[in-house]
């Protein structure tokens, strides 16, 4: 470790990473991140990138991004404005300069800034000399000259030694933060193990500029971040759609049920399927269909035959099921449709985030077809809403839609590994042989029994058409199929007794309830605990995973506020969603459409404005 310099110990530091698609930004976010969480730092991350597969290099469009904010404290997004900006051409540097603190450190590659370059990002100035960086820490590194003068005699070719300057930066970094060289080394070492000489020539660079590091002044102050002591147990990071994958093998692990997956590939939802694809150990099937319809068909057909059985997908993708959604609906077989939301409409933003898929996965299909609506909150509790949402699909014989989003899915967090034997026990309510089987004779919770195929005794017959109450032969008696109707609504009713009291933050009643749902809460808890501390007005904060339906307890909470804001990333889904159902109470909406999460700063400002109004 390096000991020439002044160490100075924050609580909390974000950076990011920017530059071309290829240029490695991605991997060394992840690489940075992998190493705060071994050090034990609580973390966030956010990649942002552009959706084509070759985006027009050098340019404002193509450029991609990842950022990582790691603290002392604890961390609950991936941060605003970033303190360290790491910039690999002039595009990226144009692109994030408004969102780095004044008084931060930019780190660039000089190679970069030349006539070409500014070309390509259509500038009509060098920001090195303009004075648009005065008041910034500039680290001006000529990282393409010291990889080629490192990698000179290894025969490599250009090409290949230039995809190792995200090397050089990550070494320089590592001074930075006096982190051991050593960790990041060993990750190195196991991303490229099939590859040794790419592996050998990577660690050099990582040497290189952890060494360059320690011989500029502008560096002569280093930052520690301390381990987050708050958090006791096991943890590692974990991205979302990594975490969504392991919660349903957990979830089939506790059934006993065989798992099937039936999915199209699409962005962002497509690690899933590639994750629990590596799992065949485990008795996990996955099977990638010629599209979306056969996807979801084939996760029915399973269900039918008594798996547990999931599909994922996106926006577009969750439009094309829907007349399959209304199919496991009426046969009432336990499915759990993950839906990894973007930017749309159509193909709209692939690679971007929103919260615009709410009301289409409430009322986007036809006929009186009520499913369950959950949402995961963050990258690591995408593990328990996966978990949660087969729960309750096995439970109550029930598809289930469970939404995380592209911020999620491809974000990532400290996640407390669990131990299985207190995982909640998850109990399929399956026919027996010979036992007098109706197969729409329901319990208490009006649920159904499941006769799984092959079942002596349990022929029976589901399917799209209208069934007779009971005995499931196919009716097209008016009453009887008012009756099944809203016996179907009634289950699903029925299910918000079986949920957690939902939570308020701060104050249970007063002049100011915020409420988000999903994938906002770490943000807009950041927001109100900063506006909590500085305000004398009550104020209190509820982020909603359980959408459809409402927690039992939601009227009651929401007539202990005057006002009550509804933040949401989209133009109002989930404030609509409870106008129509408690009609009674008056929403404030605040949105953002922008597919890029909130800001902390801009909800402060939202709720201070709100309150001095009062």
């Amino acid at each position: 470790m390096a000991t020439n310099n002044k160490k100075i110990e924050v609580e909390r530091i974000v950076i990011k990473f920017a530059g071309d698609s290829g240029d490695g930004m991605q991997l060394s976010g992840t690489q940075f991140s992998d190493v705060a969480a071994i050090l034990g730092n609580d973390l966030a991350t956010f990649p942002d990138f552009p959706s084509e597969i070759r985006a027009p290099q050098g340019t404002i469009a193509g450029v991609s991004g990842f950022q990582v904010h790691i603290g002392h404290a604890d961390i609950n997004t991936s941060g605003d404005m970033a303190d360290v900006l790491v910039a690999l051409n002039p595009a990226a540097l144009e692109y994030n300069l408004k969102h780095v603190k004044p008084g931060g450190t930019i780190v660039l590659d000089s190679d970069s800034f030349n006539a070409k370059a500014f070309k390509k990002a259509k500038l009509t100035t060098n920001r090195l000399e303009d004075g648009s960086l005065d008041g910034f820490i500039v680290v001006e590194a000529p990282v393409t000259t010291q990889c080629r003068l490192t990698l000179k005699e290894t025969g490599l070719d250009s090409k290949t030694i230039d995809k190792t300057r995200n090397q050089f930066i990550t070494g320089l970094l590592a001074y930075m933060f006096n982190r051991d060289i050593k960790l990041s080394e060993d990750f190195i070492t196991s991303k490229f193990a099939k590859k040794p000489s790419i592996a050998d020539a990577n660690i050099k660079i990582l040497r290189a500029g952890y060494n360059f590091a320690d011989t500029i002044e502008v560096l002569s102050t280093t930052y520690i971040v301390l381990p987050n002591e708050n958090k006791s147990g096991k943890y590692r990071n974990i991205m979302g759609n990594t975490a969504t994958a392991w919660g349903l093998m957990a979830a089939a692990e506790k059934s006993g049920l065989n798992f099937f997956l039936g999915s199209y590939p699409i962005t962002p939802a497509t690690e899933i399927l590639a994750e629990l694809s590596k799992h065949k150990s485990l008795n996990i099937k996955t099977f990638q269909a010629e599209d979306e319809i056969a996807g979801i068909n084939s996760a029915i057909g399973a269900a039918y035959a008594g798996n547990l059985a999931v599909t994922t997908t996106s926006g577009p993708g969750l439009s094309l099921k829907s007349e399959a959604l209304g199919l496991a609906c009426i046969t009432e077989l336990p499915l759990v449709i993950v839906n990894v939301m973007r930017g749309g409409p159509s193909t709209g933003l692939p690679t971007k985030t929103e919260q615009t898929d709410l009301l289409q996965s409430l009322w986007g299909r036809n006929g009186e077809a009520p499913i369950p609506v959950i949402a995961a909150s963050s990258p690591a509790d995408c593990f328990d809403y996966a978990y949660a949402a087969t729960k309750m699909a096995v439970e109550h014989m029930t598809p289930v839609i469970l939404h995380t989003d592209s911020y999620l899915g491809n974000g990532s967090g400290l996640w407390k590994i669990p131990n299985m034997d207190d995982m909640p026990s998850i109990t399929p309510k399956i026919a027996k042989a010979n036992a007098d089987y109706l197969p729409f004779e329901r319990d208490e919770n009006f649920v159904r029994t499941w006769a799984w195929p092959g079942t002596e005794g349990n022929e029976h017959r589901v399917g799209g058409l209208e069934k007779l109450d009971g005995k499931g032969s196919v009716s097209h008696d008016p009453e009887n199929h008012a009756l099944m109707t809203t016996l179907r609504a009634a289950k699903i009713d029925k299910i918000a007794d079986s949920y957690p009291a939902q939570h308020v933050y701060g104050d249970q009643e007063g002049d100011l309830l915020i409420v988000g749902w999903g994938s906002s809460h770490g943000v807009l808890y950041d927001a109100f605990s900063e506006v909590k501390e500085n305000s004398d007005a009550k104020i209190g904060f509820t982020n909603f995973n359980y959408i459809f339906p409402l927690p039992n307890d939601t009227a009651d909470i929401f007539k202990k506020y005057k006002r009550i804001l509804v933040c949401e990333l989209n133009s109002g889904q989930f404030a609509n969603h409870l106008r129509y159902s408690l009609p009674e109470f008056d929403y404030e909406k605040y949105n953002k459409i922008e597919a890029q999460p909130f800001m902390v700063s801009e909800l402060k400002d939202k709720f201070n404005e709100i309150l001095e109004a009062k």
